[in-house]
Formats: structure tokens, C-alpha cells, sequence
């Protein structure tokens, strides 16, 4: 069971949708396949059909651990080194949970993941592997994701250049049938190949081979995590809403969006606190759609009650064996001022099998009260678009002159001396006097995250969130395209957007393409730039020069100093 308590009126609400669904017989019909239950047009609920093969996955996925964790002792005694994900997205934020959850067992191989097209992460990735005997998973249930196939072609042509015999060997993929990655695959004769469930989106794709088979490199259980998702399953499948652990999340879930409580604050313990990177996508881009949804809210640190407005739900993941007291001390204190709290305590990490599908049941039932479709993403899409169009131009003209100057009114620029324009004060104004209870603000960085810059940032969301009382998030680029992209676009038009950008001096060659990873990470910025302002979204993207460090130092001092940044505010 999870602990959770609200203020007298929303818990009377939560019960009554409890009541509600036991009698529509919700549970039954949802493990019954009943698209009916989100959508009423037949062809919607043919394509959510489509889409609901997740629910059987910890009883699907257990006929084919054998040969997941055979395959995994195969590369043990082959004598790989290290195992690369490339992926993005669903592909591959499951193994960044992995990666940072759990040890590596003896003998088994440490995991990286790569879902980022900047040159500096492409290269400190490679500066940590010995290429010739590394394991790399080519990660894409559409199998033409353009992010994972160029890493696999740059790993491939590297592996040519160092003479390797064989480089197809050096590569499995995890792909639906038929698709181009399954022909390239057969063509540069891959390790490998595992085939997945069609009827499955890839953010609900963690309890298939998507993510078993990163985990079983690493050594990991994974009849053990296939056994506590299928016990929550049961669990889920068995019980009354008001005592089922995902239908009532769920329930919550959807009851506070409905009553403005939808920025869902997840305060994770420290040995699953990545957790909260794989959970942040599934519920923002299943539920942020038709102007719509639910905003995750990830590692921001805890504030008193007065940092926070009236749309805050907070969701207390725990390890009973972390230090959880001083998460517990503030939480005590937000529910005594009335906020929503959610408590859900994890016996052990094995347990995450469990959790994954407690949320995704969760997230499936929230979509029925908010009222959308909660396995499609059909603004994700028009980034992947405006990218590919900015690339084409690219190619023909040599820059991105031509969208440059079309975005230059949501753009502000330090110059090379590390000064700044006067400007850049002025649109910071600008934007942050939008801002309206309710809102939520968006650092955008598409930089590699040191812990400088990570520090640097946290303390300008801080700030933010105690001046403003609203709700921060700090998304990576090019991550989040694949992640909350969905929500910015899609949800409900309470964003304010910062794309922060550097100037990379060097590019890095993509085999095959007549453009490097440098100018594909900058398409990406401005086409989801573009993307926002075609919504009507309000957004900003500030051009940090050569030197980020110096350039963002610059920045968080200009904020600092001049409050009017982040205090003036349209009254409502």
C-alpha cells in the first residue's frame, strides 16, 4: 500500500473517483485491453490497442530470461570490457536508472549510456572504453531514431579505423520486427538481434528487453525484477482501487490535475534517486498533450512550505535503509500546511521491477480522468521535423543563416570578450515577467552538465522557485526532446523555456553525412526553439559564446544581482 494524505475535500474527491471506478469495473476492463476506457472514437481506440501490450510484459518477458541471461554470460566469456547504449529516450532511460542504481556484479560488464549528440559527451564516452572489446547496444524500438544511428555508424567507422576484423560483432541491437535497424543489423552482420513487443511504446518498455538485457550485462537479477513486477501486477489486477497500489496512485494522480495540483514533486531517497529521470518521462510525455497533463518535477531540493504555490503534489520515494529524515522532517511540515503527499516505500532496489509497472499502471489511469490518450506523443514528432528541415538547409547553404535570423527576437548572445549585451537583461525581464501562479520554469542546457554547471543551475532554480513560487525543471538537451519535449509542446501553456546554448569550436565527423554531431546538436536547440514559438509557447535561448563556464557564470550574476529578473510579475 502507499501512504498518502491530502486535505479533507481532495481526499473526499479521491474516494469518490475510488467508489467510481470500482463500480465502472475500471480495473477489470483495463487488464481486459478496454481502449474504451480513454478515448471513444474507434480509431483512436484501435491505435491505443496497439499500445497496451505492457500490461502483460512481467509474464511475457519471464519465457525469455534464459536467453537474455545466457546471452550475458556468452559476453562475459567472450571478454568485453564495457557495454555503450546508444539510444534516446525509452531506449535508453531505463539503462540510466541501471546504470546508477546498481552495482556492477563481479565479473560483469560496467554500463554506459550515450544519448546525447554533443561532441564533448561522444568523445569523453569513448576516452572511457576500450572500443575493440566493448559491447554496444544499438537501442530503438522504431529502428531509424537519427540520434542512435549516427552513434552507431561513428562507433562502427572507429572500429574500421582501428583494423577490427569483425566491427559488426561488436554490436547487438534491441528493435520491433521489421524495422530499418533489423536491415541494418543483417547488413553490418550485428552480434545480435533481439525482437520486442510491437504493442508496446517505448517509455513502457522497461520490463522487455529494452531494459532486461542492458541489466543482465551488468549482472543484474532479472527473474528477480521480472518477480516483483508480476507481484505487483497481481496486486494491481486484484485489488479495490482505494487499496490497489497503481490504480490509486493513479487516482491521485489524475484527482489533483483536475484541481490544480499538477506539478508532481518527486523527492527520491538517495539509492534510487535516478529513478526519477525514467519516471519523469513516462509521466510527462503520456500525460502532456490536448493542453493537458501532468509536469514532473525532478531533483529539486525540498524547500519550506512557503516556496511553494497551491499546485504541488510531492511523491516521496524510500529505501527504509537511507537517510530519510530530513526529507521526512519537511515533508511533515508541507502536510501540515496542506500540500499532497505521497509515500511509497521501496523494500530494495530489486523492488524497482514493481515500481516500474505500479507507475505505468498509474499513468494509465490518470490519462482516463485527464482525458487523453496516454500512449501516443504526437508533438514529438514536430521537432524530429523541424531538426531534419534545418539540417537540409544546412547542407545546401553551409549554416543556419537563414533560421538564425528568423529566431533572433528569442535570442540573446554574449559576445566573445565574455561581456553582455544589454539586451540579455532586458528579454530575462521580459520572460520572467510573464510569470503566473501556476507556471513552471524550464532550464534548457544543451551542454555537457559538469558539476560546476550543474551546481550553478540548481542554485538559479532555487532561487526561482523561493522568489516566484513555482515549480523548476532542469532537462538536458538534446535528453529532453525524447522525454518532456511531448509536454512542452503539447500540455498546458503554463512553460516558460531557457534554452541555454555554447558555441562548440570542433566538430566530429558522422560516416555517411554530410553534416558532424556539432551542427546536429545545434539543429536540435533550434528546432525545438522553433518548435516552442510555432506553439506560442514563451521561450528564450541564450547563446553562452565558446566558454560556457564563463559565459553561465556571467549569467547567474547578472540574475543574482538584479532582482527585477525573477520578482516582477504580471498581476492576475
Amino acid at each position: 500500500m502507499i501512504n498518502w494524505s491530502a486535505t479533507t475535500e481532495l481526499k473526499r474527491k479521491i474516494n469518490l473517483v475510488c467508489a467510481s471506478m470500482d463500480a465502472e469495473h475500471t480495473g477489470r476492463r483495463l487488464f481486459a485491453l478496454d481502449a474504451f476506457l480513454w478515448k471513444r472514437d474507434s480509431e483512436e481506440q484501435n491505435e491505443i490497442i496497439q499500445r497496451l501490450g505492457w500490461l502483460n510484459l512481467p509474464d511475457r518477458s519471464e519465457l525469455n530470461v534464459n536467453s537474455v541471461t545466457e546471452f550475458a554470460e556468452q559476453i562475459r566469456e567472450e571478454g568485453y570490457k564495457h557495454v555503450v547504449l546508444l539510444g534516446m529516450g525509452g531506449s535508453s532511460l531505463c539503462s540510466e536508472v541501471t546504470r546508477k542504481t546498481f552495482a556492477v556484479a563481479k565479473g560483469y560488464l560496467p554500463l554506459l549510456v550515450l544519448d546525447d549528440t554533443d561532441p564533448a559527451q561522444i568523445l569523453a564516452l569513448e576516452n572511457k572504453i576500450d572500443i575493440g572489446r566493448t559491447l554496444f547496444i544499438v537501442a530503438s524500438k522504431s529502428g531509424n531514431t537519427m540520434e542512435t544511428l549516427c552513434f552507431f555508424h561513428y562507433f562502427h567507422d572507429q572500429l574500421v579505423k582501428k583494423n577490427k576484423k569483425h566491427p559488426g560483432a561488436n554490436f547487438i541491437a534491441i528493435t520491433d520486427a521489421g524495422t530499418p535497424l533489423t536491415k541494418l543489423a543483417e547488413h553490418y552482420c550485428f552480434k545480435k538481434v533481439f525482437i520486442t513487443p510491437s504493442d508496446i511504446g517505448g517509455r513502457y518498455s522497461v520490463l522487455s528487453d529494452f531494459g532486461l538485457v542492458p541489466m543482465a550485462l551488468t549482472g543484474i537479477d532479472i527473474k528477480a525484477i521480472l518477480k516483483s513486477a508480476g507481484q505487483m501486477k497481481s496486486r494491481c489486477k486484484s485489488n479495490p482501487a482505494a487499496k490497489n497500489p497503481g490504480i490509486l496512485l493513479g487516482i491521485i494522480l489524475g484527482v489533483c490535475q483536475q484541481n490544480g495540483r499538477d506539478k508532481v514533486s518527486f523527492i527520491l531517497s538517495s539509492s534510487i534517486k535516478s529513478f526519477g529521470y525514467w519516471v519523469e518521462q513516462l509521466l510527462a510525455e503520456s500525460t502532456g498533450k490536448e493542453g493537458r497533463g501532468l509536469v514532473p518535477v525532478n531533483g529539486e531540493l525540498t524547500g519550506t512550505p512557503a516556496a511553494y504555490g497551491n499546485d504541488r503534489l510531492f511523491i516521496h520515494m524510500y529505501l527504509p535503509g537511507d537517510d530519510n529524515q530530513t526529507d521526512e522532517a519537511k515533508l511533515k511540515d508541507l502536510e501540515k500546511a496542506g500540500h499532497t503527499i505521497v509515500r511509497i516505500e521501496v523494500a530494495d532496489k530489486i523492488a524497482l521491477g514493481g515500481e516500474y509497472y505500479r507507475w505505468e499502471i498509474a499513468v494509465a489511469i490518470a490519462g482516463i480522468l485527464i482525458g487523453i490518450n496516454p500512449f501516443d506523443q504526437p508533438d514529438v514528432e514536430k521537432s524530429k521535423l523541424n531538426t531534419t528541415k534545418l539540417l537540409e538547409g544546412w547542407i545546401k547553404e553551409g549554416s543556419f543563416k537563414d533560421a538564425e535570423d528568423s529566431i533572433k527576437k528569442s535570442e540573446v548572445q554574449f559576445k566573445n570578450s565574455g561581456t553582455l549585451q544589454n539586451s540579455i537583461a532586458e528579454r530575462l525581464k521580459i520572460i520572467t515577467g510573464t510569470v503566473l501562479p501556476n507556471d513552471y520554469i524550464a532550464l534548457l542546457p544543451y551542454f555537457p552538465l559538469t558539476p560546476a554547471r550543474a551546481k550553478l543551475l540548481q542554485l538559479w532554480r532555487q532561487q526561482m522557485r523561493n522568489t516566484l513560487k513555482v515549480a523548476t525543471t532542469l532537462l538536458n538537451g538534446p535528453r529532453y526532446l525524447h522525454s518532456t519535449g511531448q509536454l512542452h509542446k503539447g500540455g498546458p501553456d503554463t512553460g516558460i523555456y531557457l534554452i541555454l546554448i555554447g558555441n562548440e569550436e570542433e566538430d566530429l565527423p558522422i560516416p555517411g553525412e554530410k553534416f558532424g554531431f556539432s551542427t546536429l546538436h545545434r539543429a536540435q536547440a533550434l528546432g525545438d526553439l522553433r518548435s516552442l514559438k510555432d506553439k506560442g509557447r514563451r521561450v528564450l535561448l541564450v547563446s553562452l559564446g565558446k566558454n560556457i563556464d564563463a559565459g553561465l557564470t556571467k549569467l547567474c550574476k547578472l540574475v543574482k544581482k538584479d532582482k527585477t529578473l525573477l520578482i516582477q510579475q504580471v498581476m492576475v
